[in-house]
């Protein structure tokens, strides 16, 4: 199976729509996706991403994109503690980089930036649900790894319509890297891409390969 997560096009974020250069980009990513056998559409409960989605799923022909809700974009601020800035996990992942921290710690979640930080919950639900949508998609988790409980070896290809932060807590849980980590070394712009595939061979243990990450080509001429 491939998943190609997709963020949405440039938003206006007030009203949670896409501007008119946003219509463009999802046009644009619309054309580049065309020919990638997509399966099944899903997306964000967001307006941004949605309105992304159907671009895709109006030129395919698709009846219906189908609602991940614990996709939706990422929360952050303070639970009650001090913060570090705002609590932008960007920003965050930028000043640890700039303590000397390594992102790869087990423990980020004690660093200042992240302690009192509500987005460390929301983080933890995405990385609960990402194992219970893949499940659903044929792929169990077993420890570090995804099992293929498929009766066929069929490459089945789907496409996720989201945003940066629930796209980066989602690979981060696939691939078993920290959520700073990715913060620091993965920045998806508007319409980018990221392509993740499972194993196709039934009953075998595996952990995602990363086949495109950050593929924004579509948007020449377009920004």
């Amino acid at each position: 199976m491939r998943i190609i997560i997709v963020r949405h096009g440039e938003p206006n974020y007030e009203k949670d729509c896409l501007t008119p250069l946003g219509i463009r980009q999802a046009k644009a990513v619309a054309k580049r996706l065309a020919d990638e056998g997509i399966e099944e559409i899903y997306s964000s409960p967001m307006g941004r991403a949605r309105e992304t989605a159907q671009e895709t799923a109006d030129l395919l022909g698709f009846g219906e994109v189908k609602i991940v809700d614990f996709m939706h974009e990422l929360a952050w601020g303070t639970v009650g503690g001090p913060l570090y800035g705002d609590g932008h996990p960007w920003m965050i992942s930028d000043e640890m980089v700039n303590e000397g921290w390594d992102l790869n710690r087990t423990d980020w979640k004690t660093h200042p930036g992240f302690i009192n930080n509500r987005i460390v919950k929301e983080i933890e639900h995405v990385e609960e649900q990402t194992d219970v949508w893949l499940s659903t998609l044929g792929y169990q988790r077993e420890g570090l790894y995804y099992r293929n409980v498929h009766e066929d070896d069929k490459q089945h290809t789907i496409a996720l319509f989201c945003h940066g932060g629930s796209s980066t807590a989602m690979l981060a849980r696939m691939l078993n890297l920290t959520f700073p980590y990715l913060c620091a070394t993965l920045h998806l712009g508007h319409t980018g891409i990221a392509t993740i595939r499972f194993t196709r061979r039934p009953g075998e243990l595996c952990i995602p390969t990363m086949d495109l990450m950050g593929d924004e080509r579509h948007k020449i001429g377009v920004d």
